[in-house]
């Protein structure tokens, strides 16, 4: 199954909710919807489940229009960030209700029950009512009500979003080996770039019901076309800084003057932003050739193994992510670095201007 959306939008009243977007889904992918909260995530949802009808354009299966097919008609299975299970049956009926309302035979139903528990590691709670499950639990069980259906189309609005993080993280590990052996398209809705990044396969980022870029996860992270594009895909925000380029020298919105080095060497003179991630910004000088950014502490958090450090640089707020248990006082002056290597620079419009080769193992 190939499902293909061309320029489809959804408008309610004045509100755009999904805008002109085109996406080709090839079977066996995972594919996975990155942005903020009202991005347009669940909208683009629904339209593929064919919950909703798209104000305009057309979406296509295995080249066949079923833009008005209502999702009765379609081999699709949703699961939502809330645990929807029949709290009055055991795990075993939970993962069986769809296949008995298809009327299929008792074996057929207990072999698919069967493999799909095992695929989620829920074969010792099949006796058990979801209230007697962990939250994982729960969700594994409707992750495999949703599979045991073997649907063409398996769609997860931010199924782990209600978890705690120990089980976000166990789920996290084992969901792209359950995609992997299922063989249908999966799209995963989620608004965390690290989620996305785990999980692998394709990324769309969405922005303002918009698909900003589409392609390998990896290749967007490392790679995004625009400016929108990789702030969508950075957590903690990502850190931009105003640059004018002039003959063989730069003059940061910060202050200073810098070499043209790395991303800067390779476009013309002009003004352009430079967007860089918390990770890459320094307090601690690591080579010779590395930006420096003279900023005062605003806040340190210390998550444990690692300190976010808000900087106040001028008119703009930037974040270090670095190693260790920093408590630096608010007020404190200090020097941030950053390597030129790791920028992106845009142009005037957002584009991507250039963006230095070892951004490909960043």
């Amino acid at each position: 199954m190939t499902l293909a959306l061309e320029d489809v939008s959804k408008k309610v009243g004045a509100a755009v909710h999904v805008d002109n977007v085109r996406l080709t889904l090839e079977r066996g992918s995972l594919n996975v919807l990155l942005g903020a909260t009202l991005a347009g995530k669940t909208s683009l949802m629904r339209l593929m489940a064919g919950l909703d009808a798209p104000t305009s354009g057309r979406i296509l299966v295995d080249g066949q229009d079923v833009t008005g097919w209502p999702v009765q008609r379609r081999s699709v299975a949703m699961v939502y960030q809330q645990f929807i299970n029949y709290p009055s049956l055991n795990v075993y009926e939970n993962i069986a209700s769809p296949l008995r309302v298809s009327g299929l035979p008792k074996t057929e139903i207990d072999a698919r029950v069967r493999d799909a528990a095992r695929l989620l590691k829920l074969d010792p709670y099949l006796d058990r009512k979801p209230l007697n499950l962990s939250g994982g639990q729960q969700q594994r069980t409707a992750i495999a009500r949703a599979l045991v259906k073997g649907a063409d189309l398996v769609l997860l609005d931010e199924p782990l979003a209600n978890l705690d993080y120990k089980l976000r993280e166990e789920l996290r590990e084992e969901l792209p080996r359950v995609f992997a052996a299922s063989g249908a398209i999966f799209v995963y809705a989620t608004t965390e770039p690290s989620e996305a990044l785990l999980l692998g396969g394709n990324t769309a980022t969405l922005f303002e019901g918009r698909v900003t870029q589409f392609g390998p996860t990896p290749q967007v992270y490392r790679r995004p076309h625009d400016l929108t594009t990789a702030r969508v895909f950075s957590d903690p925000p990502l850190n931009t800084l105003k640059v004018r380029r002039t003959g063989g020298s730069a003059t940061l919105s910060t202050g200073g003057e810098i070499r043209a080095s790395g991303p800067l060497a390779m476009v013309p003179d002009g003004d352009y932003t430079i967007g860089f991630r918390a990770h890459h910004l320094g307090l601690e000088p690591a080579g010779t050739d590395e930006i420096t950014i003279p900023a005062v502490v605003s806040v340190s958090e210390i998550t444990g193994s690692e300190s976010y450090v808000h900087l106040d640089a001028r008119e703009h707020r930037l974040i270090a992510l670095v190693p260790g248990v920093r408590r630096l006082e608010p007020k404190s002056a200090v020097t941030a670095y950053i390597d030129p290597k790791h920028l992106f620079l845009f142009d005037a419009e957002g584009r991507l201007a250039a963006a230095d080769s070892a951004q490909k193992a960043a």
